[in-house]
């Protein structure tokens, strides 16, 4: 029997399937609740066909509770971005209406027809990272917020207010030394004192997070922290974000995916670049960090910096650049840790590992230069 795709639409309590075969001819389909039941009626409509694909919309989003159900049962998934699904509905034949058929349609027309597709794993240790490192950053959102609404209450109660980075044992000695005895004083003071507490219950959240995070980082042999400007969040950012390395065909790939590969915007004669505002903005802000960092210090970084600052670049292009360079730094060590854990202690490391801006050839410069062409697509498999 030829294989039939079964493309699935997710939703928080429901999700409706299309199974097509490889002429993309209807052959099945329904919609059922996400519940045990639904699910077991659901698996049972697709195992009706001996030679199957599931594929899910946004499994790292919607789709996930469903694409993970799948898998640890032994299904084979691939996950459909829903860019793709939108536009295999939109170029369809008919008024392109969006139901929930059509939809889980499109997702199957689009995994007939895109090689190259991501097969969906059991989560592992990746995910826990993602976790926990979106729980750090929201615990220093939270505590960003707290401070500024400390400072602006400090402000109306000591003349000139308080410094601008401020800890909770630097504020309660401040505040003691402001005694007000109008009502709107004391309601200040009094609320002060409570966002003092909060502040002092987030760090402690905030140490016992980054303890978690470094114990994780290492648990998975990963070196990204010995690299100048990454630390337990950085590497865990990384880490969970980017999950296998070697779904980058290149560093020019990874570069592309991050933000950090200008884009060609060159016209006529006028020849030049453009930042480019795609890609997975989280990890550039973790190398926007350790750009910041570099330059802080005496580092291969600052000196790359200067270089491009004497070259007649900005200091915004300068610091482009150096994040470019940053990445193939990544790249190279996430590779060589990869290859590093595949083999053993005994495997060659394939890099150094301690950070540096430069490249292995002094005499290769691609920070100029804009995203690479597309990569021959390959099915990755679950590691």
């Amino acid at each position: 029997m030829s294989q039939v795709i079964i493309g699935v639409d997710p939703h928080k309590r429901s999700a409706t399937i299309e199974i097509i075969n490889d002429r993309e001819q209807a052959v099945g389909g329904g919609r059922f609740a996400t519940d045990r039941d639904g699910y077991k009626a659901m698996l049972a409509a697709g195992r009706k066909h001996a030679d199957r694909l599931w594929a899910v919309e946004g499994c790292s989003g919607i789709g996930r509770h469903v694409a993970q159900r799948l898998v640890a049962g032994g299904e084979t998934v691939v996950d459909v971005p829903a860019k793709l699904s939108a536009r295999a509905r939109v170029f369809a034949t008919g008024q392109g209406r969006k139901t929930d058929p059509v939809d889980a349609r499109s997702v199957a027309v689009v995994a007939l027809r895109t090689p190259g597709l991501r097969q969906v794993a059991v989560d592992d240790t990746t995910v826990a990272l993602r976790l926990l490192v979106d729980r750090r950053d929201q615990l220093g959102r939270t505590r960003t917020e707290v401070v500024s609404r400390l400072h602006h209450l400090l402000l109306e109660l000591v003349p000139g207010g308080a410094k601008q980075f401020l800890s909770a044992q630097q504020a309660r000695a401040l505040l003691n030394t402001v005694r007000p005895r109008d009502v709107v004083g004391k309601t200040r003071r009094w609320l002060a004192s409570e966002l003092i507490h909060e502040l002092v219950t987030i760090d402690k959240k905030i140490k016992i997070a980054n303890q978690e995070l470094t114990e994780l980082v290492t648990s998975t042999g990963s070196r990204l922290q010995h690299l100048h400007g990454i630390g337990p969040s950085g590497a865990a950012r990384l880490l969970g974000d980017i999950g296998d390395i070697g779904r980058f065909t290149s560093r020019a790939h990874f570069a592309s995916w991050n933000g950090t590969a200008p884009i060609d915007a060159s016209s006529g004669d006028q020849n030049r670049h453009r930042l480019s505002r795609a890609g997975n903005w989280r990890i550039n802000r973790a190398l926007h960090i350790m750009a910041i960092v570099q330059l802080r210090h005496d580092t291969e970084g600052r000196r790359y910096y200067r270089r491009k600052l004497a070259a007649g670049k900005t200091p915004m292009e300068a610091l482009r650049a150096l994040k470019r360079r940053l990445s193939h730094v990544v790249y190279r060590q996430m590779v060589a840790d990869a290859k590093r854990i595949r083999t053993g202690p005994g495997g060659h490391t394939g890099a150094t590992l301690t950070s540096s801006a430069a490249d292995l050839n002094p005499m290769i410069d691609t920070s100029d230069k804009s995203l690479p062409g597309p990569a021959k697509p390959s099915l990755k498999q679950p590691s």
